[in-house]
């Protein structure tokens, strides 16, 4: 199952280290705003000049970035729902021991797909917590994985951060890892202050063994 992780398409996105500098990712959140007119997620960071003065500094992505970003090679044509039939036949499979109809719980499987459930759940999920109980979209993208078949794991997540930035009032500090990978690939000379890092528990290639 480590070999199966480390070679499969959600790799980068599961064990990339990136170092999460909490303000950056904070500010994103509060500024966030999603442009129906060309589908990209607007938000304004601040930087410093030459001189050493704060700026803002416009950002924007869209899904073709996360796809890029996390390198998770799927397209825009692949879908991002599964036949439910399928899904459920393969819990089966995956030697799922609770209800059919019932929650999908990582503990009623067996041990090597239960552990390519957590990985999956604490990298991709959109989630605070309930980490035990796998969403539909997680299991989709478990399916999809083992099955080898098409998925657009790039649309989901893009939506979900939609999403939260059309969210009234506060938003959720959601993928905190995948936007500081987005803000450094768009944003180059941001300042970085080691005493501002968020301490974030991720799945990394030493983990996964």
């Amino acid at each position: 199952m480590a070999k199966f992780l480390r070679e499969s398409r959600i790799a980068k996105a599961i064990s990339n280290r990136t170092v999460v500098y909490e303000s950056h990712v904070r500010t994103f959140w509060v500024t966030t705003e999603f442009d129906e007119s060309n589908k990209m997620i607007h938000a304004v960071l601040r930087k410093k000049d030459q001189a050493g003065k704060d700026i803002d500094v416009a950002f924007e992505f869209g899904v073709e970035d996360v796809r890029r970003v996390l390198d998770l090679q799927d397209s825009d044509n692949d879908p991002t729902i599964m036949s439910e039939r399928l899904v459920k036949g393969l819990w089966c499979r995956m030697g799922f021991t609770g209800h059919i109809n019932g929650k999908m719980l990582k503990r009623n499987f067996s041990k090597a797909y239960r552990y390519l459930m957590r990985c999956t759940v604490h990298s991709l999920s959109h989630r605070k917590g309930a980490y035990d109980e796998v969403p539909d979209y997680i299991m989709n993208i478990i399916a999809s994985l083992v099955l080898n078949r098409k998925y657009s794991i790039s649309q989901v997540i893009f939506e979900y951060m939609k999403e939260n930035s059309q969210a009234k009032g506060d938003r959720y500090i959601m993928y905190p890892r995948f936007i500081m990978m987005l803000i450094n690939d768009k944003i180059k000379d941001l300042l970085k202050d080691h005493e501002d890092v968020m301490e974030l528990s991720s799945v990394n290639s030493i983990t996964i063994g």
